[in-house]
């Protein structure tokens, strides 16, 4: 496996944002591991109960709390990472949030201290924790983020996060263009409908899941397990040629109108 252009033998990655079992951050961890990277993943403070059950599934991860709007807890997370494995190779940024009454209602509607919160959970949270990561990243590394097809298209009901992850993605491209000397890779991985805890809080999401896997050109929904196998391409000397992009993984729901 070492040999494997999709190797990440002696590579250390960073996941954020375990939920459960069927989140996108799970499907990540799971998969760098596979590759061979040594993973540090978080979940929010509190939700210990939540995921040590998936201890076992993701070998010998370590599990972190972290709070990213805590600039001490995101500083203290980095200082862990440089003091014991001193690099880090592969961050993965898989967060996003906003107040329901935000999230269910017309983007006109949404307030401002919606909009500045998920904004900054979603997008700027993911800007601070690349300039953590950029001095433990000397030989290079890549950053990703997770977006969704709404931050291109007009999707039902996707409302205020269609801004937010638009911003995200034009983030993607600018510290593509600043990092790339430095050899340190950023991609934005846009996976389909996935019925996680996260997608839950959009209203009539099972109908836009359905619509999706029905219209695909494969005809199925991402699972976490896709994502996180497109996240070892791209962050693997496979994908060395690679940055800026956002990647889809969506069954090729993106190619339809």
């Amino acid at each position: 496996m070492a040999d494997s252009p999709f190797s990440l033998h002696g590579r250390v990655a960073l996941v954020t944002g375990l939920a459960n079992r069927d989140s996108i951050a799970f499907g990540c961890a799971q998969a760098l591991q596979q590759a061979g990277a040594r993973v540090v993943i978080t979940h929010m403070p509190g939700a210990e109960r939540f995921v040590q059950d998936l201890a076992g599934a993701l070998g010998d991860a370590e599990l972190m709390p972290c709070d990213v709007q805590d600039d001490a807890q995101l500083a203290a997370l980095f200082e862990h990472i440089a003091s014991r494995h001193g690099q880090l190779d592969v961050m993965v940024h898989s967060i996003a949030y906003a107040p329901l009454e935000d999230l269910r209602g017309r983007l006109i509607d949404a307030s401002r201290d919606g909009f500045l919160l998920a904004m900054d959970v979603s997008c700027h949270s993911f800007l601070r924790m690349a300039r953590l990561a950029e001095p433990l990243m000397p030989r290079g590394g890549t950053l990703l983020n997770m977006s969704y097809l709404g931050a291109e298209r007009v999707v039902d009901n996707y409302a205020l996060m269609g801004p937010v992850k638009a911003a995200l993605e034009s983030m993607t491209r600018y510290l593509a263009a600043e990092l790339g000397p430095q050899g340190i890779r950023v991609h934005a991985v846009s996976p389909g409908p996935i019925r996680t805890r996260a997608a839950s809080g959009l209203k009539d999401f099972d109908a836009l899941a359905d619509t999706s896997e029905a219209r695909a050109p494969l005809r199925r929904l991402a699972t976490v397990e896709d994502v996180g196998n497109a996240v070892v391409y791209l962050a693997s000397p496979a994908g060395a040629a690679t940055t800026g992009s956002v990647h889809y993984v969506d069954g090729g729901d993106n190619i339809r109108y």
